[in-house]
């Protein structure tokens, strides 16, 4: 059976890039997923438990290091190969925790390298949590940071008004269409962004996407529970709903 993989990158033309290097480079490898965030990558780890993950580290909403934090529960036996920009001393890192990394633009000599570490490792198992939680904390102890500050205050339309909504207030974000619904406990609003472009401005220790098509406020959480088939159920602080939390989003939730 030839190995299997799944490619995490949130740029276009870079994904595109790496899907023609593998083509040319390991034409025996079989991608059977391209992703353009972490969300899709949770979902698609769990469903098709490839046998390698190349994951950019940043993508809008979840990383690909919590989406590598991930795998103990998704697909245990993926082995990480991160994607990343990072200057020198975070390569340093990669290097000192034995990670297989990919530094951006991907020369063909890399990918080459790369290759041949997987091939004499295989059979084997992903790194352990260890690894990864002492690559984090080499890289600064904490979640990716995004370049820009999150934001404040959003504004979205009620009927013919435009309102003025602070972060604080927000509940959860669901996808509507092109468009996002924002809910707080007074009520629902419309607002003009797709909930991919929210995640590259929300501020991520907060706002967590639990579903493809929901952003939740943690702040806003009074409970998590798991039913039977693995799925989470969130109850809420401030209205009467729940909000289902899909089977590969639970793992984002362990030690609560």
């Amino acid at each position: 059976m030839p190995l299997e993989a799944l490619i995490a990158e949130d740029e276009e033309l870079l994904r595109h890039s790496l899907v023609e290097q593998l083509g040319r480079l390991w034409p025996e490898l079989k991608l059977v997923a391209e992703c353009e965030d972490g969300a899709s990558a949770l979902e698609q780890l769990a469903e098709k438990q490839p046998d390698i993950a190349f994951l950019d580290i940043r993508m809008p909403g979840i990383s690909g290091i919590e989406v590598a934090r991930s795998l103990a529960e998704l697909s245990p036996r993926t082995q990480v190969v991160f994607v990343t920009a990072y200057d020198q001393y975070a390569i340093d890192a990669f290097e000192q925790g034995a990670m297989d990394y990919l530094l951006k633009p991907v020369s063909d000599e890399r990918l080459l390298a790369t290759r041949d570490r997987i091939l004499s490792r295989l059979p084997s198992t992903r790194q352990d949590d260890a690894v990864l939680e002492r690559l984090l904390q080499r890289l600064g102890a904490g979640p990716v940071a995004n370049d820009r500050p999150p934001l404040a205050w959003i504004t979205a339309s009620n009927g013919r008004d435009t309102q003025l909504i602070m972060l604080d207030d927000v509940i959860y974000f669901r996808a509507d269409n092109k468009y996002t619904t924002v809910v707080t406990a007074a009520g629902e609003s419309l607002l003009r962004t797709p909930l991919r472009e929210l995640l590259e401005v929300l501020d991520a220790q907060h706002f967590r996407q639990v579903h493809r098509s929901t952003i939740v406020n943690m702040k806003a959480v009074a409970a998590v529970s798991r039913d039977d088939t693995g799925r989470g159920v969130l109850r809420l602080r401030q209205r009467a709903e729940t909000l289902v939390v899909s089977q590969p989003f639970m793992s984002l939730f362990r030690g609560m």
